[in-house]
């Protein structure tokens, strides 16, 4: 048995869209699949969990999720092409507020909570390093790379690179990959 879904098997999991070439893995956990939309040549790969939200989750084209990743997607989540997690990889759009003002977890009543929602968008060719936590209301910037173990909790300009808890700027990013990308599209 294959260990990805097959065609007819995506179109039963009941995605708002997905496009060609498309490989998610069986065990992949999906929750609220009708705000799953996914472009073409996209692979998700064992142990990741998509809980979509309201906001849902929006995947490009040409993107790689790795093992063990998650991606909260109710305040929105936005991969444009081109991008991709490496393993172990957090994205929330949502978090509970940590300051002890509110309670916590999914357990307890919405009115004795104070959630923090903000959509979440990494740019084209925006490459997220292995153990990486992003938060919520972020955007990662065209061509950023963040280093393994980062912590990203503000906006990171176009073609950095970053690292750190909180992830900093430590130098630019070479441009080469666009030439590639435009070679890789004519033989599409």
């Amino acid at each position: 048995m294959d260990s990805f879904y097959t065609f007819d098997e995506l179109q039963s999991l009941g995605l708002k869209a997905f496009g060609k070439n498309v490989l998610i893995s069986r065990k992949t956990s999906i929750y609220m699949p009708e705000n799953i939309a996914i472009g073409d040549d996209v692979r998700i790969d064992d142990y990741c969990c998509l809980v979509a939200g309201n906001k849902g989750i929006t995947i490009g084209s040409n993107i790689h999720i790795a093992f063990h990743c998650i991606i909260i997607g109710n305040g929105g989540v936005f991969l444009e092409d081109f991008s991709g997690l490496s393993s172990r990889c957090s994205i929330y759009s949502a978090t509970d507020d940590y300051s002890g003002k509110t309670l916590t977890n999914p357990t307890v009543p919405e009115k004795y909570k104070h959630v923090i929602e903000g959509e979440v968008h990494l740019g084209r060719h925006a490459i997220i390093g292995t153990n990486t936590t992003i938060l919520p209301n972020v955007y990662i910037g065209e061509g950023c790379s963040v280093g393994a173990n980062s912590l990203v909790n503000k906006n990171l300009e176009p073609w950095g690179i970053y690292f750190g808890s909180p992830a900093k700027k430590i130098k630019e990013r070479n441009k080469d990959l666009l030439i590639l990308e435009q070679e890789y599209l004519k033989e599409k």
